[in-house]
């Protein structure tokens, strides 16, 4: 439309000049001309995007609607069991799991046995993420996951979260498998930390009492003075009621994982997750970090995964994942003293330190 307009100013030009130079037109008449050329063009622009902005939002609606309809992968089970006081006591049995990403297409050369498809292009599941995995957590005591990128940390803590349920096996609470579990009675239950903490668009007072909105302001104060939050936190313009922008953008890193343990702390939950909570932090914020983290952990069953080994070796056992197998685990001087993989990444993390 904006193209038509300008073509017909240029046309009403031409032709109005070639006129003008002829004596048959005023140069008034052209200019009332061309304003009412752009009083003609202007609504017309003006449906032209509202029939844009429709068109979006009829996609937009019919996404939103496919949306809705997806099964969730985590149902809730048809007669929950209540879950009554919790211990905190955690085990994974037997687990295997695949990510639900159905098939993975790989270019491969046909075999005999892929005679039958149509193209040469062979379709393979994607690997286990879990093996078997056996893991059991005690009541109160902290575990830290370490091993390398994809040895299935994270993957612990999705099951744990019931994020994902397991293709086999059972992950239990206190001898409850989750599946049973109706998801609100068990999420209350539990606090969960990711490395990205989410903030809301607000203030710091709405995004610690996110888990309870009711909470009072003392017990939003107390919060965050337990995990050290509060320091920084008097020292803004409106303190508690200091604006937030989306994700937390006005704040540093260690502001928001403060903000993020605050609100861990103030839900109070049973089973606490801590998914590399300080992998993106530098070393001075880390420390203040660790030590919310430690206070938040005190009272809790606690399963962290420590991108430094430094924040590993605080935590009463040490598991190490490889290839979704537990292959190590034990308290940090054990398993330096065994002389396995965890004192081979000892090794390497006290190099990279001391450099």
């Amino acid at each position: 439309m904006l193209f038509l307009s300008a073509i017909a100013d240029v046309i009403v030009l031409g032709v109005g000049a070639h006129l003008i130079e002829q004596g048959e037109l005023t140069s008034g008449v052209l200019i009332a001309f061309i304003l009412y050329l752009t009083m003609f063009f202007s609504p017309i622009q003006q449906l032209s995007q509202v029939f844009d902005s429709w068109q979006q939002t009829r996609v937009s609606v019919n996404r939103i609607s496919e949306l809705m309809q997806l099964e969730t992968l985590t149902p809730e089970p048809e007669r929950p069991v209540p879950l009554g006081e919790v211990r905190g006591d955690l085990a994974l049995v037997d687990v295997h799991f695949r990510y639900p990403s159905a098939e993975v297409a790989a270019t491969e050369v046909r075999g005999p046995a892929d005679s039958a498809l149509p193209e040469d292009v062979v379709r393979r599941r994607p690997p286990e993420a879990m093996r078997g995995l056996d893991l059991r957590v005690g009541a109160h005591e902290t575990v830290a996951l370490v091993g390398e990128t994809g040895a299935g940390k994270s993957t612990v803590l999705k099951l744990l979260a019931r994020f994902y349920d397991p293709d086999s096996g059972s992950v239990t609470i206190d001898g409850h498998d989750l599946r049973t579990l109706g998801l609100d009675d068990f999420r209350t239950r539990l606090g969960y930390v990711p490395q990205e903490s989410f903030l809301f668009t607000g203030t710091i007072r709405g995004n610690i009492a996110y888990g309870r909105p009711d909470a009072s302001d003392a017990e939003v104060e107390a919060a965050a003075r337990a995990v050290g939050a509060h320091d920084f936190i008097a020292t803004l313009h409106d303190g508690y009621h200091h604006p937030v922008t989306e994700r937390g953008a006005s704040l540093s890193s260690g502001q928001r994982q403060l903000i993020a343990l605050a609100r861990a702390e103030l839900v109070d939950p049973v089973v606490l997750l801590l998914d590399e909570a300080t992998a993106n932090l530098d070393l001075a914020t880390e420390a203040k970090v660790s030590a919310a983290m430690a206070a938040v952990a005190g009272r809790r069953t606690t399963i962290l995964i420590a991108h430094r080994l430094q924040t590993a070796r605080t935590a009463d056992r040490i598991v190490v994942l490889a290839q979704g197998q537990v292959v190590e685990e034990g308290t940090h001087e054990e398993l330096v003293e065994r002389d396995g993989r965890y004192a081979a990444m000892w090794r390497a993390f006290e190099l990279v330190s001391a450099s």
